[in-house]
């Protein structure tokens, strides 16, 4: 399986997530946002990190890059698209994705390990999951609050298009705990937690059993392969 990885201007993420798709047992490809070639991949991964230095709004720049149009048409028909952080910021600006980020309820960036809870496992990133259970992923942002009206919430919550929810703690913010959404298709799916950040035992988060050995993150990737397999 092919999965690219889209690079913007201001990417910090996008060599982590290629990192983690080859650990995961896929090959990465790496993409540019000039251009309009999706070299033929199979998923894409929107990474983290402040693209177009986060100006006008986080992704709002990003969402109208050249290879977003390619994206948006590559959603649409069904091609698995994960968006982290930043990532998250532009599929919702693109609008394949509902509601809004806006700055930390507390008004600093923030770093930490985070608990979530899964909340959906139907979606091409989430189906190794089981519905409930808690894992631990490396969450770094400045505006990571997400916010919907009401009706928009009531729906989320309704069609169970909530696929994480920050435990313990809310980071930033968001409304409900939201940490992360899926589309009603199952094929998009985009949080501000950062997922490539624990795919390697010793670089991940601490956990009980040893320090620095959690992978949670593994799962987002292997997800998406195996229902690529499956299919």
């Amino acid at each position: 399986m092919r999965i690219g990885v889209v690079t913007f201007p201001g990417s910090l993420d996008d060599r982590d997530a290629q990192r983690a798709i080859r650990l995961a047992g896929a090959e990465p490809v790496a993409l540019w946002h000039g251009t309009h070639d999706l070299q033929g991949v199979d998923a894409i991964v929107l990474p983290g990190g402040f693209s177009y230095g986060d100006y006008l709004r986080c992704g709002a720049i990003a969402a109208r890059s050249p290879i977003m149009a390619e994206v948006i048409d590559a959603a649409n028909s069904g091609m698995p698209v994960l968006g982290i952080c930043n990532g998250f910021q532009i599929l919702v600006e693109a609008h394949l994705l509902p509601g809004g980020l806006i700055r930390n309820d507390h008004g600093d960036f923030i770093r930490r390990d985070q608990r979530l809870r899964v909340e959906s496992t139907d979606s091409a990133w989430t189906n190794g999951f089981t519905v409930g259970q808690e894992i631990t992923i490396p969450l770094k942002n400045g505006e990571g609050g997400f916010i919907a009206d009401e009706a928009t919430l009531d729906r989320l919550e309704g069609e169970g298009l909530v696929a994480f929810r920050y435990l313990d703690v809310n980071p930033n913010g968001s409304l409900r705990d939201i940490a992360g959404l899926r589309n009603e298709r199952g094929n998009v799916v985009g949080l501000m937690p950062h997922p490539e950040h624990a795919v390697e035992p010793g670089f991940g988060p601490n956990t009980p059993a040893a320090m620095r050995s959690g992978v949670d993150g593994l799962t987002f990737f292997t997800s998406v392969i195996k229902q690529s397999v499956l299919s």
